[in-house]
């Protein structure tokens, strides 16, 4: 049911603000309008001053926070600057006092430190984009951090993953106020997914991090990734340093928070992820990636990004299109 007044989307826009989190929202609401919602989608800033995108591009807005009526949905916006930046207080004040009097919050991709920042993420879950979640974590050690969400809902605070995210996060909004028929309505326009497969880490880069400390574990990590198809059992990888599996685990654990098993299959993984964005053929890439079976990696696909190899590498493989002549 379409609301007697109109619904106020307000988006609080700064210097610096990333254009795509802006647009991509606007224009969800502004498609849903078409088939009959009615969002008066109004651009805030701190001072009420006009400000310069990302890009370069001037964007005129509607007022300053504090001159306009309380918002329905308040809308923050990232920016490249968060989180290589605290968040000045300007800013965090700007998103706190309409969020204190706002129907619903929600941040899309680096908005969620300036959600952090005011103090708004305080004991809530949340998601910001997938380079960036240890850092908001740390930024606000009360919120329990979801780093393979597209968006997380917690009460009436939304937050979501990049910046395309922004979109999946404001179809479901428009889900939640006029029903699926009309979001996906909104989506069959505009090309897009209403739900979309599996999480944010899909898109993330390869999950291992920097060589660990100790001799001993680096000369295993070596091994494994030199050779990933080889007998990498706990037993062997014990033997190799003439140690105990349990002082092995042990090591694991203390200094790469994981299991060798975990990490021999997170090697292959990652091998497999980057042979399938090659264009090698799903089991060629389960054989050299040092999967026992094709069906042992498709497993390990499902429990990791909830999409098949095959599925992962039509997304991913290449953006080109086949000719059809």
């Amino acid at each position: 049911m379409v609301n007697a007044s109109p619904h106020r989307v307000a988006i609080l826009v700064y210097d610096g603000v990333t254009l795509l989190d802006v647009a991509g929202p606007a224009e969800v609401f502004k498609e849903a309008n078409r088939f009959g919602a009615d969002y008066r989608i109004v651009l805030l800033s701190p001072s009420g001053a006009d400000v310069t995108s990302n890009l370069g591009v001037r964007m005129a807005v509607d007022g300053a926070v504090s001159s306009q009526p309380a918002p329905d949905t308040l809308l923050v916006p990232g920016s490249d600057r968060y989180p290589r930046t605290p968040v000045g207080g300007d800013l965090a004040d700007a998103a706190r006092i309409p969020a204190a009097v706002a129907g619903r919050v929600a941040s899309i991709c680096t908005g969620a430190f300036v959600l952090a920042a005011a103090g708004l993420l305080d004991g809530k879950r949340a998601t910001t984009h997938w380079r960036v979640t240890r850092e908001l974590a740390v930024r606000c050690p009360t919120c329990h951090v979801e780093p393979d969400a597209i968006y997380v809902r917690d009460g009436t605070t939304y937050t979501s993953a990049g910046v395309t995210a922004g979109i999946d996060l404001a179809l479901a909004l428009v889900e939640e106020d006029h029903g699926p028929d009309l979001a996906r309505d909104v989506a069959r326009a505009l090309v897009v997914y209403m739900q979309r497969a599996g999480g944010q880490s899909q898109f993330s880069a390869p999950l291992q991090g920097p060589p660990p400390r100790s001799p001993a574990l680096r000369t295993i990590t070596d091994l494994v990734t030199a050779n990933p198809g080889g007998d990498h059992s706990l037993a062997e990888l014990a033997k190799h340093l003439n140690v105990s599996t349990r002082h092995l685990t042990r090591l694991f654990h203390d200094e790469l928070s994981t299991t060798p098993a975990r990490y021999v299959e997170n090697i292959r993984f990652d091998l497999a992820r980057a042979l399938l964005d090659q264009g090698h053929t799903a089991t060629r890439a389960a054989t050299q990636a040092g999967f026992p079976s094709y069906d042992s990696m498709r497993r390990v696909f499902a429990t990791k990004l909830s999409i098949s190899p095959a599925a992962y590498q039509r997304r991913f493989g290449t953006a080109r299109r086949t000719n059809p002549n």
